[in-house]
């Protein structure tokens, strides 16, 4: 086995420019839907590009697509310096991103709810995909924030899970995201198109919203 190969392919990558800004970027893939991308995906022989089919919006008509700000967490009983943490890691989600959260498959916490969305909103991020849970759900939804979960729940993270670390490479399903990779979420679930792809402009959905 080549070591060092392995590590270069899961070691963190450098977030090389898009093609055009965040923000018009965005806009583009939010006026196509999912299957359309993922049809482009197959012809470029990227079939495991798809999350989860449980992963799905609040809301049937929330949409949304930017650049990958990812976190990792699992299940967990110890409390120390949780609250700071999770501060410190909402402070660093960037504009235009959206948060793509790996739970280590846990199903018994909400990492999102109402004060999560009020944050995010605050830093200019576009929508959370978490492979867990989300609370709160009548006070987040009046934000008009997109939100994508597995399940709703009461349960807090509070002294049982907690973020493990953020913009480093995960994995949902059977599908690695990298931060800033792209991520699309619409009525039919989430799927993630490789930033190298995003940074071409061949690959680009034009403004007339075809691929």
């Amino acid at each position: 086995m080549n070591l060092d190969a392995f590590k270069a392919m899961r070691a963190e990558r450098p977030l090389e420019p898009l093609a055009i800004p965040d923000q018009e970027l965005c806009e583009r893939y939010e006026a196509l839907f999912t299957a359309a991308v993922n049809d482009v995906l197959r012809e470029r022989g990227l079939t495991h590009q798809t999350l989860p089919t449980g992963i799905l919006p609040l809301k049937d008509d929330m949409k949304v697509a930017g650049p990958a700000f990812t976190i990792k967490g699992a299940k967990s009983l110890l409390v120390k310096d949780e609250m700071k943490e999770r501060a410190e890691m909402l402070e660093s989600i960037p504009a235009h991103g959206v948060v793509a959260w790996d739970t280590s498959g846990d199903d018994e916490s909400a990492q999102w709810g109402e004060v999560m969305t009020m944050a995010a909103v605050k830093r200019g991020c576009r929508g959370a995909i978490v492979d867990g849970g989300v609370r709160d759900t009548d006070r987040v939804l009046p934000q008009n924030f997109p939100v994508f979960v597995k399940y709703r729940t009461s349960n807090g993270m509070l002294g049982r899970f907690r973020i493990s670390g953020w913009q480093l490479p995960i994995r949902i399903g059977e599908v690695d995201i990298f931060p800033g990779d792209i991520v699309f979420g619409d009525i039919d679930g989430v799927i993630v198109v490789p930033r190298a792809m995003a940074c071409n402009n061949r690959w680009l959905p034009t403004k007339s919203a075809s691929l």
